[in-house]
Parts: structure tokens; C-alpha cells; sequence
């Protein structure tokens, strides 16, 4: 990251695309063909956005793994109540 003008630093084959429907705090990456291969996001300005990415991401991640009913789970939590007092 150049941190005197806040832009990440690209190889050459890579830009960053600014344009009338930018928005702010979000940057394109595109190749040198035009085509947008990534995005930059400031996340002092959408955290709230980056989470609900990287929420998205985990949960389609763990879609295959084995769940737990609800009554396991509410059996789980009164087990580690119990412990505690």
C-alpha cells in the first residue's frame, strides 16, 4: 500500500478503475484488458459490508458440514451453564 496517496500498489499488468459511478472507499481492479479482477474496500469506511462478505464466504465454506439439531444444541448450552455456576 503507497500510504502518502492511500492506493495499493499494482503490478503493471493490474489498475485500478475510477469512473462517474464510483463509489467511495470502494475500488476496482481490472487487468489490462479492461475486465475487473478484484476490489479494493476501505474498511475504516465499510467494515459493516466487509463482514457481511467474509460471513457469506464462512457459511458457503461450511455449507457441507454436519449440522446440529436444535434440540442438541439447547442441551449443549445448558451443559456449559451448568459448569459455570
Amino acid at each position: 500500500m503507497d500510504f502518502q496517496s492511500g492506493r495499493a500498489r499494482l503490478p503493471p499488468s493490474l489498475r485500478i478503475i475510477e469512473g462517474p459511478m464510483a463509489i467511495k472507499g470502494v475500488q476496482y481492479v481490472s487487468d489490462d484488458k479492461g475486465k475487473k479482477t478484484g476490489v479494493l474496500i476501505d474498511l475504516r469506511r465499510h467494515r459493516r459490508l466487509w463482514e457481511d462478505i467474509y460471513d457469506t464466504l464462512v457459511a458457503e465454506a461450511r455449507k457441507d458440514e454436519p449440522r446440529a439439531g436444535w434440540e442438541q444444541v439447547k442441551k449443549r448450552i445448558r451443559f456449559k451453564r451448568s459448569r459455570r455456576g
